[in-house]
């Protein structure tokens, strides 16, 4: 083991980000420390322990491309690996690269101080251990902070506790017992069935329900092996450059565009994947529109009735309050059928609300139920529940915690001013949770380990981003945020789920290849952003790394990768020709309550086409007139159609598009 107190780099966190960040810190000369809280390595999928915990990632996927051995010597038993295999797989990554010694296990890192004087870090353990370091890297996970149950009571209760993100190692034996599970998110749509298939009465307390889709799991189908047994290295590649870091073909087709048979049976193509990636993204909308969302969700809500006899319980489990996708949707072996047993009852928590947890069982709504034991699947403080849990000190005196009181302020979800040399592993404002958080991990880590080399070779021994380019990013994720229909909905994305954790979009939602793209740019532009210095001398190359609006910016991306000629060096006939085809490629838009097509005198005399836009709501109403861009080349009354029909449903306003 080693034991240096004065290193190159602190790493807190041996899951596999801390694993893959030893394969590239011992690689590249560093010398290094990682601290693990748990007594072994695996991180998330050594401390949740609990029936059914898997991942909702295919295994064809969920696993490292660094080292391509491991896709041959290892196998996995099923499309969705159970927690002791993918603990496994971590184990023998570590014991085959010799990463063991290099990890300081059951050792919790309590603080850390920055020193303006020396340019380092002080991090200390809870076992009373002082390591100084150059760099501080922290990479403990966005969901390894359980949060506590806010129910009065919990301490009276003398049975059997188990809270979902901190399951016993030994197991659980519910064989005949009657058990209270509190909570439907992914931990609790994935134990409850099995805890069902040992307890004699479960019954479930639900608040919110949740949107889940069957895994349909079993052993990795041909079909989903062909691809990467063909082409590894082009599979792996291919992943770094899609939305999720799965590699699926993005939709091109709105579920507005689409008779009601087509939508069905493309709904049922992505349904029967049983791939979180596929059912998000079977419409290009889905995720943006809120009618395109509601088609979609009716479909899922069809499934769920379908499924639970009892008509007044699938309803409980049907979600209404909230757009499919915006809360982590989960997948699930024989949930909705659990809710068929007759030893399974569910109560709803906005009917029946908790009133108090007893010695021997809950009270809720006018009864009281007794337990043998409790399960709290409660979730997480996400993202930032493990980063502000250590009392992280920059500079004059600043705290992290302090800083992010209103919200993490960051760039690129790695460094945040006013700490050097500090930086985050898939933390917030990154795409992280949002993605295969494999590819996300491997690409994090090969950034800042590409960093630290570039600044050593360079004479430079602190890095820091600019006030100019946090504020540029953080701005540029709310802005992402507010096209989504996410901002809408109380989930942990939002740290919603957490009393008095501030309401902010948390993951990055430009997608893991918008990502990827901004974080090379940075590079490629000098560190753009950043402000290094050290022996060789001092750089600072301040500005922002996305400045315009996403919509606008994905369009022109978009544009910029087909390698099309500029529309200036286009002739008149091909750019309209151009637009026109564009135009045409685009969903129709929102339904408005009329459109009404005239003509209006112009400033000669000569009529000008328009079409009217009316809002389906009662008027009076403000009225907008729009001229369509293009200038006197591209464009006509009619060329923004989906647009003008979003902004009349979106304000309440009556436009009116006229021709010129």
């Amino acid at each position: 083991m080693t034991s240096a107190n004065d290193v190159d780099v602190v790493v807190a966190g041996a899951g596999f980000s801390g694993l893959y960040l030893v394969h590239r810190l011992r690689e590249a000369g560093f010398s290094f420390r990682v601290l693990e809280s748990g007594g072994d390595v695996g991180g998330t999928w050594y401390w949740n322990r609990y029936p059914g915990a898997r991942c909702d990632i295919p295994t064809t996927d969920y696993t490292y491309s660094w080292d391509p051995e491991l896709d041959r010597e290892w196998t996995w038993s099923e499309k969705y690996a159970t927690q002791p295999e993918i603990l496994s797989y971590a184990q023998h990554v570590a014991k085959k690269h010799d990463m063991y010694p290099h990890i300081t296990f059951n050792t919790r890192v309590k603080d850390a101080q920055w020193d303006d004087s020396t340019r380092k870090w002080t991090v200390r353990t809870e076992t009373g251990e002082a390591i100084t370091c150059r760099h501080y890297i922290m990479a403990t996970g966005c969901l390894s902070v359980p949060k506590d149950p806010d129910i009065p009571g919990t301490e009276n209760f003398a049975g059997g506790v188990y809270v979902t993100g901190r399951w016993p190692h030994e197991g659980v034996d519910f064989t005949g017992r009657r058990v209270a599970v509190i909570g439907t998110g992914s931990s609790g749509i994935q134990s409850i069935p099995l805890i069902a298939e040992q307890a004699s009465q479960v019954t479930v307390f639900q608040r919110t329900p949740n949107f889940s889709v069957p895994a349909f799991n079993g052993p990795v189908s041909e079909d989903r092996m062909a691809p990467l047994l063909a082409d590894r290295d082009a599979y792996r590649e291919s992943a770094k450059w899609t939305r999720g870091g799965v590699p699926l073909p993005p939709s091109e087709v709105s579920a507005l565009a689409v008779t009601p048979e087509q939508r069905r049976e493309m709904f049922e193509a992505g349904w029967k994947r049983g791939e979180l990636f596929s059912i998000l993204g079977i419409f290009m909308d889905q995720s943006t529109n809120r009618e395109a969302n509601d088609l979609v969700s009716e479909m899922i809500r069809e499934k769920i009735r379908a499924t639970v006899k009892d008509p007044v319980t699938a309803e409980l489990l049907c979600p209404k309050t909230y757009p499919f996708g915006t809360k982590r949707p989960c997948l699930d072996t024989n949930y909705f059928d659990t809710y068929n047993k007759p030893h399974v009852r569910l109560v709803d928590l906005n009917t029946s609300p908790i009133r108090t947890i007893t010695s021997d069982g809950i009270t809720f709504g006018d009864e009281t139920v007794h337990f043998d034991d409790i399960v709290y699947a409660t979730g997480f403080d996400a993202m930032t529940g493990a980063i502000v849990s250590v009392d992280i000190t920059g500079r004059n005196g600043t705290t992290l915690k302090k800083k992010w009181e209103h919200g993490p302020l960051q760039y690129l979800g790695l460094m945040s001013t006013e700490f050097p040399n500090f930086f985050m592993i898939t933390g917030p404002g990154s795409p992280s949770v949002l993605s295969n958080m494999m590819v996300s991990i491997e690409q994090h880590v090969d950034w800042v380990t590409d960093t630290l080399v570039h600044m050593r070779d360079n004479g430079l021994d602190m890095i820091e981003p600019t006030e100019t380019a946090e504020a540029g990013w953080v701005r540029h994720g709310a802005e992402f945020a507010d096209i989504s229909l996410m901002k809408d909905t109380n989930s942990w994305y939002m740290g919603a789920n957490v009393p008095g954790k501030p309401r902010v979009m948390l993951p990055y939602l430009g997608g893991v290849d918008g990502y990827r793209r901004a974080c090379n740019e940075v590079v490629e532009r000098g560190y753009l952003g950043f402000s290094m210095s050290g022996p060789g001398g001092k750089v600072c190359n301040d500005g922002v790394i996305r400045s315009v609006q996403p919509d606008v910016f994905i369009v022109l991306d978009m544009m910029s990768q087909m390698g099309l000629p500029p529309m200036e060096s286009m002739t008149p006939e091909g750019a309209r020709e151009f637009s026109n085809a564009s135009g045409a490629m685009r969903p129709p838009g929102p339904e408005v309550g009329e459109m009404v097509d005239g003509t209006l005198p112009g400033a000669d005399g000569s009529p000008l086409e328009y079409r009217l836009y009316r809002p389906a709501t009662k008027g009076p109403h403000p009225v907008v007139v729009y001229f369509h861009g293009g200038g006197w080349v591209i464009g006509s009354h009619v060329s923004d159609e989906p647009m003008v029909r979003d902004l009349c449903v979106r304000s309440g306003a009556m436009f009116v598009s006229v021709n010129y």
